[in-house]
């Protein structure tokens, strides 16, 4: 197996923000992680077990990011996405919508590192201020008021840093290895929205030249979608990205809202799409499979961006513990300048590339 990416590689890395490795996970250690899976008991996590954190610190991908990005912590953790087979069902989804509505086998394009509280499933009839405070006050604390240490149900914080001025987490790379068949669309395989890094990344150096807030409730993203059919919909892109990839073929939904067509990563046990944090992805619907969908997810951050901190493998704000505890870091060291650095300048993480990404830039000045 390979251990390292191809120039090819890298150069559709950059031009797409994702690169699908064929059999990067050799087939003993997709068993192994397979029969953890199949063996655990109802309601074990087996996500740190080393089965599972194998599939990277086991396997070429180790190599192969050391090479294309630096040195990161090992996963001792991991996201196990098992997306069982389903038909579309009336509930409201994250963005407010029934999820029959929503086109692309519901796909839910999304940043990772955004505070998610579960959404209203009746459609609330409050001003935008009174459904924004229901919302923000139906998280795991209750009603504490409009804070950094408000909670979702996805152990996100609202905001990452006290002041506020810093609406989401970040990290470097995405790791999704693939345990069963999904070469066929429909089957709930990862959907990404492709070259959209390109338009999230100008879209947080816009914000910060503003008035340095970046991520949701800063410059241009709004937090909550109040014309969503529940009005309480999560805005999970800012409507300056989503417009760039919008065209006549774009799906809508009843409303008359359109929406950008993902590109579903087809994939076979043993392959490993790598991609950066900026790309715009999102699980979809298993309708058409067999079996429940396995991808085993991986978020990896360069450790130079703190090097005293170590990244676990499935958080998506290491920058706080992963229940939102806030950390202790050293004088003049201010984590979420940092983070909004990497935000802004996506490529700084990826030693490897360097190359490469100054090729492509002077070829699109050109």
């Amino acid at each position: 197996m390979a251990d390292a990416l191809t120039l090819e590689q890298k150069r559709t890395l950059y031009r797409d923000g994702y690169v699908v490795v064929k059999q990067a996970v050799a087939p003993e250690l997709v068993q192994a992680a397979l029969d953890c899976i199949h063996t655990a008991k109802k309601g074990e996590y087996v996500g740190g077990k080393p089965a599972m954190t194998g599939l990277v610190n086991a396997s070429s991908v180790t190599p192969i990011l050391h090479e294309a990005m630096g040195q990161f912590d090992p996963p001792s953790i991991c996201q196990v996405g098992v997306n069982k087979v389903r038909q579309p069902g009336n509930h409201f989804n994250n963005l407010g919508y029934r999820d029959r509505d929503q086109p692309y086998y519901g796909a839910e394009s999304h940043m990772d590192g955004l505070c998610t509280i579960g959404v209203p499933q009746e459609v609330l009839q409050g001003t935008p201020e009174e459904n924004y405070q229901h919302y923000i006050g139906s998280g795991p604390k209750g009603n504490i008021g409009r804070s950094a240490d408000v909670m979702g149900h996805n152990s996100v914080p609202l905001f990452e840093d006290p002041e506020m001025t810093l609406g989401m987490g970040s990290f470097t790379a995405f790791v999704f290895v693939c345990l069963n068949d999904q070469t066929r669309e429909g089957c709930g395989q990862t959907a990404l929205l492709r070259g959209a890094h390109h338009a999230t990344e100008r879209f947080f150096q816009w914000q910060r030249s503003v008035n340095g807030h970046v991520g949701p409730e800063g410059p241009g993203w709004p937090r909550i979608n109040h014309n969503a059919p529940n009005r309480c919909g999560h805005v999970y892109l800012p409507q300056a990205v989503r417009e760039q990839f919008l065209d006549e073929d774009s799906e809508s939904t009843p409303d008359g809202q359109r929406w950008p067509r993902p590109t579903q990563i087809l994939m076979e046990p043993g392959d490993a799409c790598i991609t950066v944090f900026h790309i715009p992805h999102s699980g979809t619907r298993n309708e058409n499979g067999t079996e429940s969908r396995k991808n085993i997810i991986f978020r990896i951050r360069n450790k130079k961006r703190q090097p005293d901190k170590v990244a676990n493998g499935v958080s998506d704000h290491p920058d706080r513990g992963q229940a939102g505890e806030w950390l202790e870091y050293e004088a003049g060291n201010n984590p979420w300048e940092r983070s909004k650095d990497a935000l802004c300048d996506m490529w700084d993480e990826w030693e490897g590339l360097r190359e490469v990404v100054a090729e492509e830039k002077a070829r699109e000045v050109a």
